[in-house]
């Protein structure tokens, strides 16, 4: 969902460790672009990049056909995904 270009009113404060900070300067160097327009572009990426999936997919005709197909499939057990998600995972 691309972000309008409007004026730049609003002030994002981020702190970051040196290293970190010495990163994203080179990074926006080797990018031609001062730090703060190469974060503001690696952010709204980012977010862009986040939301997409949780917001809304395009799907052709024959697709969406496909997608409503499964949907109305009757459901199959499957022991064996049901005991994984039963185990506790790596973060426990």
């Amino acid at each position: 969902m691309p972000v309008a270009n409007h004026s730049k009113s609003e002030r994002i404060d981020v702190r970051a460790s040196t290293p970190v900070k010495v990163l994203l300067q080179e990074a926006a160097r080797a990018a031609h672009k001062n730090v703060s327009e190469f974060l503001l572009e690696a952010g709204i990426n980012a977010a862009n990049q986040t939301l997409a999936d949780r917001l809304r997919f395009v799907l052709t005709p024959d697709q969406w056909g496909a997608f409503q197909a499964a949907l109305d499939r009757p459901v199959v057990s499957k022991p064996k995904l049901k005991q994984l998600l039963s185990e506790p995972g790596l973060l426990g």
